[in-house]
């Protein structure tokens, strides 16, 4: 969740001009509810005049949509009782996401007043083109519009967009509220470089203004998106705000405090919602390398089961070995990213700058930082006894980590580390190279440590000549400047003296800076540049020493990766009761669950048995909707993710086959960007797995042909079906079309399965309600017409179910045929089941003689009573 961290506020004055001296004085004019602003009306002339709805912008962050509508105006307290305190403001707009402040007037009237203060609007009172601001002040992002912005047929719709970075590239994040509406509609989706999806949402909603990052807007480098935009909506307002506001902390904080209660479920799909993927549930990891690499695992499991084992055996010895896994947790998290300190330092810059050499200086202190770390990581791993660890305590007795450390200690103090906080890094930076080396080097330092001082001395000095709290404070963009944390009720008419300039407050913190402070933070940085001008030297001459001993640091990198990975799962089981899976030919779960809705849930998820194996290997699933059936397919999935990455799972017992392929077809969107409808996007991606699948695949299949009318649809799957009943894949058919469960009788690996439902009685509304119980069990439902029942709960009208209800009725006498497979057809069948049985038991039994003997006497008994049953049907039948 991205957003401004803007706090707009209500005005407790009669409105002015929007960028009059009055309205400047003013401050801002809009409060949510944060702080107590009680409000006197004179009259509703100016209570009509001074109270227009407002926000702040942001990008939200999530899948799909969501919608926070607020309190409707009618539900606000009456003229003269606004928000006379924070508890009845809470009362009035409790968790509502935008509440309008209106006059006895409705917000939706085309004639009400909006009059929205920005800092831009000073001295410009007519805003168009591209803008740029930076709030300090909690000022709201809204622009000065006159009250026809948002009459009836102009565009009133404010958008905040932002794109992702890093792992997120891709991802658009977009939110927008309707000046005329009280609601916020918060959005998440992937889009390509064509950003089709961004401008066609932003076509539909037609924006009044546009709110983007300015990082997205700079001059001569704008991204993209923005380019796109601005080209597509040439007549939108643009504002730019620093990206630190797109905040998810204050986003989250903005949603908790006014989603009214309806729709508080908005603030559980947004608040971590990173962490609700499987990467999410696994991701303990400490270093961006770690988590680099469980992501690639993820992506792309292992498909060799004795690396598999490997690394199981692995995540066993750290949950046996309490000392082992936090003294290697505790290692581990102090690395730093050393695949990307590899990648910087063997770049060659195209010209040397102070910025490449502050970098190439802090860069060989990090290398540093991770040299000395080797020793204590190899100690932690030595009285490891898998082999994968053994392996990797071997790769740590490379000479070479020894060669690099000792010749970089030639040159830089032993006590030169790396360091939290820009203030503490520059320090180190200028004090790295050891003393004597260089004597125009110490000159600098010397100088440099005498304006450090002195600047400490002067503001010490200020503070005496006030009698104020001064302190001195450092930031890279800002240099040292001067920071006072007061009541303002010691200064002298509210005001600091006038030798203080370029002021900012934040509560009750003042910054603050003066002219002679200015001049020697210049004086600093001068000195600062002939540090990193002479130290870069003497650093450039030590690399190009140690280069050929760099290789070593790459297998660093990855023992570092794989390690942090490994922990990681560990960590994962420790948090919750998974079972190390076995690698054999059949899929076997017993009471397995979801474990991304294990993180999701208050309460742990409903678990369910899978069996799976050659001789029954193509399940079909019905249920009604709502019952769990894409859950249970998901979960499959996950679990054989997670066991060929070599996770523990969450399960009482598994076992799987090694899947070389997961295939899935599964969501039901069209594509705009191909012309695809959603049928047709089905077809490609069932035509996908239909020419790319094997015998070692898994299959996972949702509601296939549901684009289509219903007999084309189940013709199709029932080809479908038959196609991949040639396979031995292994595989899984959700699915509402009955007939498909019919194929059974045809084919004898094909298994039946339904999720159960109860029906209980609603004494509220004096009707009978489905209990979904998420339990799986063997032969298709027998549940009819649950659409319907799904849709009288919902809010479509008594007339249209009825209706539904007779018509549905109609059509299934006409279509529905009760059909009973033949006697011989069962003979088979259990002949069929006997014989894999059979076979499996010869591959994969480890029983004992006498279990054994058990296990064969009960699979005699069980062929025994099928097949007589097959004998008695077809002599009824020859009767």
């Amino acid at each position: 969740m991205l957003r401004p961290d803007i706090s707009p506020t209500f005005s407790s004055v009669p409105a002015a001009s929007p960028c009059s001296p009055e309205a400047r004085s003013q401050g801002p004019r809009y409060n949510f509810g944060l702080q107590e602003t009680p409000l006197s009306r004179p009259s509703a002339q100016a209570a009509s005049a001074s109270s227009p709805p407002g926000t702040s912008g942001a990008a939200g962050d999530r899948s799909g949509s969501s919608s926070l509508p607020g309190h409707p105006p009618s539900a606000l307290p009456p003229q003269g009782s606004y928000f006379r305190n924070k508890r009845s403001f809470a009362e009035n707009t409790h968790a509502s996401n935008v509440t309008l402040g209106t006059s006895s007037s409705s917000a939706r009237d085309s004639n009400y007043p909006q009059i929205l203060k920005s800092p831009l609007c000073a001295g410009n009172p007519q805003r168009s083109g591209y803008k740029s601001w930076t709030p300090q002040m909690g000022y709201s992002v809204l622009t000065a519009t006159s009250s026809s912005a948002v009459s009836a047929h102009s565009p009133s719709v404010i958008v905040a967009v932002v794109e992702g970075r890093g792992l997120a590239r891709g991802e658009i994040g977009m939110a927008s509220i309707d000046l005329k509406s009280p609601q916020i509609v918060l959005s998440q989706f992937a889009d390509n470089t064509t950003y089709a999806k961004v401008i066609t949402k932003l076509k539909i909603l037609s924006p009044l203004e546009i709110i983007m990052s300015n990082t997205a807007c700079v001059v001569g480098n704008s991204t993209k998106l923005f380019t796109l935009i601005t080209e597509n909506f040439k007549n939108v307002n643009f504002t730019t705000i620093q990206r630190k506001y797109f905040n998810e902390t204050k986003g989250l904080e903005y949603i908790e405090q006014l989603c009214i209660a309806e729709f508080n479920t908005v603030l559980m799909e947004v608040q971590s919602k990173n962490n609700h993927t499987l990467f999410g549930v696994l991701n303990y990891t400490k270093t961006p390398g770690g988590s680099r690499r469980l992501r690639s695992n993820i992506l792309e499991p292992l498909v060799d089961v004795e690396t598999i084992n490997m690394r199981l055996d692995c995540v066993q010895e750290l949950l046996q070995d309490e000392e082992l896994f936090f003294g290697l947790q505790s290692v581990i998290a102090r690395f730093l990213d050393t695949e990307q300190l590899l990648s910087v330092l063997v770049q060659i810059p195209k010209q040397d700058t102070v910025n490449v050499a502050e970098s190439k200086i802090t860069n060989l202190i990090c290398l540093k930082h991770t040299l000395e770390l080797v020793d204590p990581l190899k100690i932690t791993l030595k009285n490891c006894n898998t082999p994968l660890l053994r392996a990797y305590y071997g790769s740590l007795e490379d000479k070479r980590f020894g060669i690099i450390l000792d010749k970089i200690k030639t040159v830089i103090n032993d006590d030169a580390r790396y360091m939290k906080g820009c203030l503490n890094m520059r320090t180190q930076k200028c004090y790295a190279v050891r003393s004597n080396i260089n004597e125009f080097l110490d000159i600098a330092r010397r100088t440099y440590t005498e304006i450090v001082d002195d600047i400490a001395g002067m503001i010490t000095q200020l503070a005496e000549k006030y009698s104020l709290p001064l302190r001195t404070s450092f930031s890279s963009a800002r240099g040292f400047f001067i920071q006072m944390t007061t009541d303002c009720t010691v200064l002298p008419n509210d005001q600091l003296p006038s030798e203080f300039i370029k002021i900012s407050k934040v509560k009750n913190s003042y910054s603050f800076t003066s002219a002679d402070l200015i001049k020697m933070n210049e004086r600093c940085q001068e000195s600062l540049r002939e540090i990193y001008h002479m130290t870069y030297m003497i650093v450039c001459k030590l690399l190009s020493e140690i280069y050929e001993h760099i290789h070593c640091l790459y297998k660093l990198s990855d023992t570092v990766s794989m390690l942090d990975m490994l922990l990681s799962f560990a960590h994962a089981c420790t948090l919750s009761d998974y079972v190390r899976p076995e690698f054999t030919d059949t899929l076997a779960i017993k009471q397995g669950w979801h474990p991304i809705l294990e993180r999701i849930s208050v309460e742990k998820p409903v678990a369910n048995n899978t069996y799976i194996t050659e001789g029954s290997n193509f399940f079909i699933i019905t249920g009604p909707n709502m019952s769990g059936k894409s859950t249970y397919l998901k979960q499959i999935a996950l679990c054989q993710i997670m066991a060929q990455i070599g996770s523990y799972v969450p399960a009482e017992y598994s076992s799987f086959r090694i899947a070389e392929q997961i295939f899935t077809r599964i969501s039901t969107d069209d594509d705009i960007e191909t012309n695809s409808s959603t049928f047709m996007k089905e077809m490609k991606e069932v035509a996908y797995i239909l020419h790319n699948a094997n015998d070692k695949s898994l299959i996972l299949i949702d509601e296939l042909g549901r684009g289509t009318n219903t007999e084309e649809g189940i013709g199709i799957c029932y080809a479908v079906c038959e196609h991949l009943l040639s396979l031995k894949a292994f595989t899984l058919f959700a699915t509402h079309f009955l007939e498909l469960c019919q194929i059974d009788v045809l084919y004898p690996n094909v298994e039946n399965m339904h999720f159960e439902v109860q029906h209980v009685k609603n004494t509220s509304r004096n009707k009978e309600a489905i209990l979904y119980t998420y339990k799986l069990s063997k032969g298709l439902t027998e549940e009819k017409n649950y659409g319907l029942k799904a849709a009288e709960v919902s809010s479509l009208p008594p007339s249209i179910v009825l209706d539904a209800k007779d018509i549905t009725t109609q059509i299934t006498r006409q279509i529905l045929q009760n059909q009973r497979s033949a006697p011989e057809m069962e003979r088979q069948r259990a002949v069929y089941h006997l014989a894999t049985r059979l076979v499996q038991t010869a591959r994969n039994s480890q029983l004992d003689p006498d279990s054994l003997r058990t296990y064969l006497s009960n699979l005699k008994k069980k062929y025994e009573v099928d097949f007589p049953r097959a004998e008695q049907d077809s002599e009824k039948t020859e009767e």
